[in-house]
């Protein structure tokens, strides 16, 4: 076995060390990682697809790749840099290839299908957020995890970026004593908000509607932060900006007769990559990228606020605006000895300008390039003036979490680290069963227990 064979497996073992199971062990031969990877929509094809050829090609290689839609999937193929088969079954797939590792970056409500699948066929996995979008579906991967000898890994990038990482080593430090509330309040713009409402994201049946899809980053960060895991939820919602509440619709906006009128108007075909991987080769399935977000059919949620209680008594405070005149976030720790305070991308906390639409294409871009900026930490201990602490950091590749996530696994798995950033599928699971609590204490107008939804039982401290 080559070192940097080793050291993949090394990673591995690490990032799965919060799984539901203890780990079995891994038992590859060949020289290089075998992957494949299902669904090839623009994550699959550039966070863990393109990245990984032109990064990380010394230690994997892609087998297979598989989409239900074939001409996305050979754009995908070239796009990606793969040189492997593809396949429309994903079964043969496996059958085919045997993989060692299976990535599913597919649409959220089918990712406990290929995440069982392959754990059946004696692969590793590693899912795109979020692990699933119910408790029944859940379940079933917990099962499945059980009775393998392989694990599952969750793609959680947000834990990895210096600012968050900053803030879980004061409150690991408890310089603000032990934590007793927290309020996290996450502003969705009407650039990037809107766009969840275009696309597949605006069914509940395929995304579990955003407390599962968007929160469960939120969900699983606050976690993390916190250190326990939730025991109780109570929540609002509505649905009361876009779908049905809009003033006219059409069929998408490059058809759409009102594209003067409206100011969620999206030209599509100012959009070269979107083009060539989507809408050249929307007649295989029918997905539509630039869909009406009025469209009559949308059935989740555009405002949400819950109340979680955590197995060590902690009370958060949460809420998502999916309409929000800027993109960014505050949280606030209150402990026995102090407050911390956070935020990022609040415009006039930083008296700056940004578009919008190019504040999210930095956030997403995975090209490498530094931009590296200051942003503020305020600590308050009782009875002292406040500080505040400037954390260096990135903003493209979702704050810099992209990049060290991948390099954790692949470059530097011998690392220990004290941040206990890894995540297997306990941190999966217990990040979407919020939001699938949040959305049952709506339609029953009442709190739900986490306990009551799989059998896995809150902890007070992680483990």
């Amino acid at each position: 076995m080559t070192p940097s064979r080793r050291k993949f497996l090394y990673s591995i073992s690490m990032l799965a060390a919060s799984s539901a199971m203890p780990l079995n062990g891994f038992h590859f031969t060949s020289k290089k990682l075998r992957v494949a990877l299902v669904g090839t929509g623009i994550r699959g094809t550039s966070f863990w697809g393109k990245r990984l050829v032109e990064q990380y090609s010394d230690i994997l290689e892609f087998v297979g790749l598989c989409d239900i839609n074939p001409g996305r999937l050979e754009f995908g193929k070239a796009y990606i840099g793969a040189t492997c088969p593809t396949f429309s079954n994903f079964t043969e797939m496996i059958e085919t290839t045997s993989p060692d590792l299976v990535i599913v970056t597919t649409k959220d409500s089918t990712h406990h299908e290929f995440i069982i699948k392959a754990l059946d066929h004696g692969c590793d996995v590693l899912t795109e957020k979020p692990l699933t979008t119910d408790e029944v579906k859940c379940q079933a991967i917990v099962d499945a995890e059980k009775r393998s000898s392989k694990n599952l890994v969750v793609g959680f990038n947000y834990r990895w970026s210096p600012y968050a990482s900053r803030l879980k080593e004061l409150l690991q430090e408890e310089t603000i004593g032990q934590i007793t509330s927290v309020d996290f309040h996450w502003y969705l713009n009407t650039y990037h908000g809107a766009s969840y409402f275009r696309r597949w994201h605006g069914l509940t049946d395929s995304g579990g509607t955003l407390w599962v899809h968007k929160a469960t980053h939120h969900f699983d960060i606050l976690n993390w932060w916190i250190n326990s895991e939730p025991a109780q939820v109570f929540a609002y919602g509505d649905l009361e900006y876009y779908g049905s509440n809009g003033p006219f619709r059409g069929k998408n906006c490059r058809t759409c007769p009102h594209q003067s009128q409206c100011e969620f108007y999206w030209d599509i075909t100012k959009h070269p990559h979107l083009m060539d991987l989507y809408v050249a080769h929307e007649h295989h399935d029918g997905y539509i990228r630039d869909n009406c977000l009025f469209r009559k059919e949308i059935d989740i949620f555009d405002k949400m606020s819950a109340q979680v209680k955590y197995a060590n008594n902690v009370v958060l405070n949460y809420s998502l605006t999916t309409y929000s005149p800027y993109e960014g976030w505050r949280v606030s720790f209150n402990g026995t000895k102090g407050r911390i305070e956070g935020w990022l991308d609040i415009p006039y906390m930083k008296n700056f300008t940004v578009d919008q639409a190019e504040l999210h294409a930095r956030e997403m871009d995975q090209s490498g390039k530094e931009d590296h900026e200051q942003e503020p930490i305020i600590i308050h201990r009782l009875w002292n003036d406040f500080e505040t602490e400037k954390v260096i950091m990135e903003k493209a590749g979702h704050g810099g979490g992209d990049k060290r996530l991948h390099d954790k696994i692949f470059k530097d798995p011998h690392s220990v680290d004290p941040l206990g950033r890894a995540a297997g599928l306990r941190d999966g699971a217990m990040s979407i069963l919020i939001g699938i609590a949040a959305r049952k204490s709506i339609e029953m107008g009442k709190p739900i227990d986490i306990a009551s939804l799989t059998d896995l039982k809150p902890l007070v401290t992680r483990p």
